[in-house]
Formats: C-alpha cells, sequence, structure tokens
C-alpha cells in the first residue's frame, strides 16, 4: 500500500511496510552486495546483515546497513534473506535454522548467492517449498570489481518470487546483467558452466602470452602493448584481456610469482556434468588438469601458469604464492 508523505514542502510516496532484505555472510562478495543494496537512491527496503567477523559488519554498517547479532534475530525480522556463504552443509544447517521461522512469513524467499552444486540447489528448492518458502539459486559473477561495475546474476526458480525480488537485483546487477535463466538449480548451473568457460579462457590466453614473451625470433615484444592493441577491434577482445594488459603493464617477467594454481569445485563439476551429458568438453577438462598439475609439480613455474595465477587474483581477489 502506497502512502502520500509532506516532508517540508515535498511530496514522496513509499510504501506502508518497508521490505526487510536479510544478507548472512559478509565476504568480499557479500560484503559487495550490501554495499550496492544501501546506494540504491529511493528505497522502500532496509538491509539487514550477520556475519561471525564484527569487522566485516561494521564495514557495511558505514554503507547503512543494520547490524544484527546472531542468525536468529536477523531472520525474525526480515522477508527475504540472501545467503553469501560458502556452498556445502554450511547451507543445509542454516536452512534447517531459519525454515522454522520463515514458514510462519507469507511470500519469504531465500536467495543462493554462492557457488552451490546445482544438484543441491534442486535439492533444497524442494525442502523450502514443501515449508511454503521461495528459494532461488542465483549464479553471482563479477569478482572485485562488481561492487563497482555491478554484478552478472543468474537466477534459477520461480518465476513469481523471482519477480518479487527483480528490483532488487537491478540494484546489485550491472545494467542489463541479471535474468530469470530457468528453474531450480538453473541459475546455479549457468554459473558453473560460466566458470569451466573461464578455466579454458584463462588457459587459453595465458599460453598465448606465453608464446608471444618465450620465442627466438622477435624477443622484445612489449606485451603490455599487444594486450592494449588488441582490446581495440580484434576478435578476442575481453574483460580478461583488458586484465592481462593491467598485470603485463606492472611486470612482464613475473619471476617473483609462483606456477601454483588454486580453484574451487565448479571447474570439476563442469565437468562431470558434461560426461553424465555425454558431450565433449576437451579445453575445459585439460584447463582443469593443469591446474591439478600445477599443484603437485612444484619444480614447475612457467610463465602461462603464473599468467593464469595472477589473472585470478586480479579479477576475483584469490590468492597466489609468491617464489
Amino acid at each position: 500500500m502506497l502512502i502520500n508523505i509532506n516532508l517540508n514542502g515535498y511530496k514522496f510516496l513509499t510504501w506502508g511496510k518497508l521490505v526487510q532484505i536479510g544478507v548472512i555472510g559478509l565476504g568480499r562478495m557479500g560484503a559487495a552486495i550490501v554495499e550496492r543494496l544501501c546506494a540504491r537512491d529511493s528505497r522502500d527496503y532496509r538491509v539487514l546483515v550477520y556475519d561471525l567477523d564484527p569487522i566485516a559488519v561494521k564495514t557495511v554498517e558505514k554503507f547503512g546497513a543494520i547490524s544484527t547479532v546472531s542468525i536468529d534475530q536477523l531472520v525474525t525480522q526480515v522477508d527475504i534473506i540472501w545467503l553469501m556463504v560458502p556452498a556445502g552443509n554450511l547451507i543445509d544447517q542454516i536452512l534447517a535454522q531459519i525454515l522454522p521461522v520463515l514458514k510462519s512469513k507469507t511470500g519469504a524467499i531465500i536467495i543462493d548467492g554462492g557457488n552451490s552444486n546445482f544438484h543441491d540447489s534442486i535439492k533444497r528448492a524442494k525442502v523450502c517449498a514443501e515449508q511454503q518458502v521461495s528459494f532461488l539459486d542465483c549464479g553471482t559473477s563479477g569478482g572485485l570489481h562488481g561492487r563497482d561495475l555491478g554484478f552478472c546474476l543468474m537466477v534459477g526458480g520461480d518465476q513469481v518470487a523471482y519477480a518479487k525480488i527483480e528490483k532488487y537485483l537491478a540494484a546489485i546487477a550491472i545494467p542489463k546483467g541479471y535474468a530469470l535463466v530457468g528453474p531450480s538449480g538453473a541459475g546455479h548451473y549457468v554459473k558453473m558452466v560460466h566458470n569451466g568457460i573461464e578455466y579454458a579462457l584463462l588457459q587459453a590466453y595465458a599460453e598465448g602470452f606465453d608464446l608471444l614473451r618465450n620465442n627466438n625470433n622477435y624477443l622484445e615484444l612489449d606485451l603490455a602493448q599487444v594486450a592494449g592493441l588488441w582490446q581495440h577491434g580484434s576478435i578476442i577482445r575481453s574483460w580478461l584481456l583488458e586484465l592481462t594488459q593491467q598485470i603485463l603493464k606492472k611486470d612482464q617477467e613475473l619471476k617473483n610469482i609462483s606456477g601454483q594454481i588454486g580453484g574451487g569445485s565448479t571447474g570439476s563439476w563442469t565437468v562431470t556434468e558434461a560426461q553424465e551429458q555425454n558431450i565433449s568438453v576437451p579445453l575445459i577438462k585439460l584447463s582443469l588438469e593443469l591446474r591439478a598439475q600445477s599443484q603437485q609439480d612444484l619444480g614447475q613455474h612457467s610463465f602461462t601458469n603464473k599468467l593464469v595465477s595472477l589473472l585470478r587474483h586480479q579479477f576475483g581477489g584469490h590468492s597466489y604464492e609468491k617464489l
């Protein structure tokens, strides 16, 4: 219900009841999502937060978020809960804790914005539906730069629940950077494949620049110049290429960087799903195998591996080792 408010001669339209959005998990991505929600100029909602780290909570309070001392306190006050916690059993534990409270709230919605396995998301949606709570799985991409530029949000689940949160997604996402891609599990499925492609792209860029650098015919190539040139009209221009240029402007030798490459589970999930669907993904599979090999063969610190590791740090803040 809309209410007219008159303050010092200025008229406003506001909702009679503020929607309460709760965010659990204030790591890099979670904190960025809170900041973007709080930055929306015209709001008919409040953002409540919870995290075990008091420093993380204090940081988002500066943006206008309201802190809570426990998940139990948060869940009693909110209509929508956005989970930004590590995938796995922790999500199931939180669901078991909050569903008994949310089931009494008409139209309650839970959003899992982490990198959960899409099979798990399908199961969780069914568990939530049994308690008359909507569950949306939201693949979230954008890394460290999502805070300033906006995120890409790939959502799976019920269309009615999606419509209820769409304006909040618009506040979080880059323009045109959000969509309902399918039923429950589809959001995390699309994000899983996205990450598999990411593995292969990183490998291809890094191998190409390794070949440019280590050649016998053109020893003085400026790799940063080439990366910059390719961003203008070339078929392989991309944001990853922009980040590559930023790295190479600072250092084209990478002598002090380890060739060990970290990674999560989504790459292996992509390969497993491809095998189950009888679809060949040799490039994604090989890039995954090369990452595993970089962890085992510690004596090999190739330029390719170093660049992949630094690119992961550049877009996602993932840690890398130094020599």
